[in-house]
């Protein structure tokens, strides 16, 4: 759970994923799209991986665990949570203070 907060207070936007993980995935890109910029933590990658899957069930991730997203600190959810923000219109507002400046000549 230290390792959680570490990061998630480190970085504005965060996504828990696993390596193999298609929906952790196709969360990453539309984040990136959306010019979040996100950190990702691949926790199939780090040694204590098993006990961070365990410490984001206990935050509040449901089954699979990945992906997890946090925004400025908070747990927002996985895909299904994410999608249905997007989709609202809420997700963006949350993402603002964490987008990068990108100008694109027309």
């Amino acid at each position: 759970m230290d390792k959680i907060l570490l990061v998630t207070s480190e970085n504005g936007v965060v996504i828990f994923s696993k390596t193999t993980c298609c929906l952790s995935y196709a969360v990453n890109i539309l984040l990136n799209e959306l010019r979040a910029d996100p950190v990702v933590y691949e926790i199939d990658q780090d040694p204590e991986g098993r006990e961070i899957e365990k410490a984001l069930l206990r935050m509040g991730c449901k089954i699979p665990t990945v992906p997890a997203v946090f925004i400025n600190g908070k747990l927002v959810g996985s895909t299904n949570e994410v999608m249905s923000l997007h989709l609202s219109g809420s997700l963006t507002p949350m993402l603002k203070p964490y987008q990068s400046q990108v100008y694109h000549n027309s």
